[in-house]
């Protein structure tokens, strides 16, 4: 998947197929399985969308390869999602009464039985099985064997400047198998691809802020620099640190101590260890204990260069460093998938599953909902479920583009943070004043203007929206149980009658302006490579943020996981666990200085000055109540002990 600083992926949209299976998925239940060729069970969404007549370009070559994922529905897939609904739920008997990795399999993993009809269905229409997991069989094999095996023809299609295979029509399985089959991914070859949600510059190269800053919001006031909203305004914050989020956000005297959070990116930075440990000795941060912070890792690295690897670097610095910094006794394991492709970040989030490696899990990548297609969304709704199941919740940045619209043309929400079943992270500009003192959060937002010549004026000010935090209505996820009664049906309603998910659900500090400070080993225009430090932002930050939080209150309920929060998360709405953020909390408009250097690195090439204006997020707005900005709020200092409170009514 993709990041904001990246090309976004070549991926697939999705249209037509939409709307009659939206309900079930967001449900967490396979669509039904209509039969439109006697004898055989549809795979709903394997046809994509820009597969269409005015594209296709006749029928691929009968001897082209194709390699393709077939995965497996499990042993009761509908029995999964109403579990995993029940025992996320407080007000269910089932809240809490979580199952290990060794009794999901059992209970509704798939059978020896199913596994060896699947792979007899493939073997037989002449394709080669090369590798089977508990969630799916991998197999390869020429055109004719797969249209032969997934009854439909496959074509070139344009899409965009490039051609692309892909099925004719939706491809379906034998319904002997009885639905043993939840989706095949791989029939066509468009890219499939991730992205990380930050505003980060590539580490390859290195990147430095310019001062003046604050040390807190407002210590530092830009008085030689022209008035934004009728005042004089501050410098942005050098970037906050671990206690002054911690502050914050309540953390009060929880650390974290025993939970365990996962991290996923794609590849892995060589230098983590050394960058994670200077960075906590530099900041007053806890040291590492032994195994504190671990890797679990794929034996190689593929797609480097499409999903630009040494770009995650920085993500998996920022994701590490910001759970150190506001949970310091947690445990955090780094699972990193061997390429930014989908198929390969579900192993690294199936991992995670498989053999529990901790209860909480933060991702800041993600792409546009246009680019997901239904049989990739079944994928990893049904990783999203064993997970819940266990006691597992998945955290994920809602995106830095705001509503789409300047990134894309088209209003819409990012995934998976679209997924009914995990936890969608928006973001906030923060400010924090003297003595870690909490003041206030707007929406993050920014518009841009640059300094006038004669250094008089803002150009144009308020300026160009440049970034800002994800969220809106999704066009293919129904709203899901917990939304209900909170969200306002004019957000719920936006584009079907019956309503969908809205995104976020919650939301931390994201805003690159009023930004957290990370060490990364970077690579220097000298052509040294050394440690240095900078100010960063992006949901990416906000992602795990909330999943620090989430591991003090862990801490703070006994250690009694949390698993999927959005139920808990919901039942608190309107209460004192939450900062209730609006986007003009002063009044008045806000805004910061910043000074950037030309050229990142240092002054030789001059300095940029500029106003970044705080809370004007593309066409959402954060307002009093649930909003699709900041979600419900961010956690207030009641936030960490009210999940004490919500250990199930038995």
């Amino acid at each position: 998947m993709r990041s904001n600083r990246a090309t976004r992926r070549a991926g697939v949209s999705m249209a037509a197929t939409l709307p009659m299976i939206a309900g079930a998925l967001a449900l967490g239940i396979p669509a039904a399985h209509a039969a439109d060729s006697p004898g055989r069970d549809t795979l709903a969404g394997t046809k994509p969308a820009w597969a269409t007549a005015k594209a296709d370009k006749g029928a691929t070559s009968d001897s082209s390869k194709v390699s393709a994922r077939v995965y497996l529905a499990g042993r009761d897939a509908s029995g999964l999602a109403a579990y995993a609904k029940s025992v996320s739920d407080p007000s269910s008997a089932l809240y809490g009464k979580y199952l290990s990795a060794a009794q999901v399999q059992q209970r509704f993993g798939a059978t020896t039985a199913q596994v060896t009809a699947v792979k007899s269905w493939l073997k037989s229409a002449g394709l080669k099985v090369t590798g089977t997991t508990q969630h799916y069989v991998t197999v390869s094999g020429d055109v004719a064997a797969v249209e032969k095996a997934f009854s439909t023809s496959l074509h070139n299609y344009s899409k965009g400047a490039k051609t692309y295979r892909a099925p004719s029509k939706t491809a379906s399985a034998p319904d002997s198998l009885n639905g043993a089959v939840l989706t095949v991914t791989g029939l066509d070859n468009a890219p499939h691809t991730a992205s990380h949600d930050d505003t980060l510059p590539g580490p390859g190269a290195a990147f430095k802020n310019a001062g003046p800053f604050s040390s807190y919001y407002g210590s530092n006031t830009a008085t030689t620099l022209p008035s934004a909203y009728g005042k004089k305004i501050p410098y942005a914050v050098q970037g906050y640190t671990g206690k002054q989020l911690r502050a914050a956000y309540g953390a009060g005297k929880y650390t974290g101590k025993g939970v365990r959070v996962a991290i996923t990116d794609a590849y892995a930075s060589p230098t983590i260890a050394f960058d994670a440990a200077t960075y906590a000795k530099n900041h007053g941060d806890q040291k590492y204990s032994t195994s504190q912070l671990k890797q679990v890792l794929p034996s190689d690295y593929t797609q480097t260069e499409a999903c630009d690897a040494s770009g995650w670097y920085g993500e998996e610095t920022l994701d590490v460093e910001a759970v150190h910094a506001v949970a310091p006794d947690a445990n955090i394991t780094y699972v990193g998938a061997a390429s930014c492709f989908d198929d390969d970040l579900l192993d690294s989030l199936s991992k995670v599953v498989d053999n529990h490696l901790a209860d909480i899990v933060s991702n800041s990548w993600g792409d546009i909902e246009a680019n997901q297609t239904p049989d990739l969304a079944a994928a990893y709704d049904q990783v999203f479920q064993l997970g819940a199941v266990e006691g597992i919740g998945f955290y994920f940045s809602s995106g830095d583009n705001g509503d789409e619209v300047a990134n894309t043309g088209t209003k819409q929400v990012d995934t998976p943070a679209n997924s009914a079943w995990v936890t969608a992270v928006g973001g906030t500009s923060l400010a924090v004043g003297k003595g870690d003192k909490y003041l206030w959060e707007t929406g993050w937002g920014t518009e841009k203007a640059s300094l006038s010549t004669d250094g008089k004026s803002w150009t144009s000010f308020p300026g160009a929206f440049t970034s800002g935090a994800g969220g809106g209505t999704s066009k293919t996820v129904a709203e899901p149980f917990y939304q209900k009664g909170v969200v306002p049906d004019a957000l719920a309603k936006a584009n079907s009658a019956t309503g969908n998910r809205v995104v976020p659900d919650i939301s931390a500090i994201a805003d690159p302006n009023t930004g957290f400070k990370v060490g990364q080993t970077q690579t220097f225009p000298d052509g040294s490579v050394q440690y240095s430090e900078y100010r960063i932002g992006g949901t990416s930050l906000a992602s795990p943020v909330i999943a620090a939080v989430q591991a003090l209150a862990q801490e703070a309920r006994g250690g009694k996981a949390i698993g999927f929060a959005n139920p808990s998360i919901y039942s608190k709405y309107g209460t004192k666990a939450y900062h209730d953020v609006t986007d003009n909390p002063t009044g008045s408009g806000l805004a910061v200085a910043r000074v950037d250097f030309a050229n990142s690195v240092d002054a030789t090439d001059g300095l940029l000055t500029s106003v970044r204006s705080l809370g004007k997020d593309s066409s959402l707005s954060a307002v009093k109540g649930y909003d699709d900005v900041t979600g419900v709020g961010t956690p207030a200092n009641g936030y960490v002990q009210s999940f004490t409170r919500s250990q199930g009514h038995h």
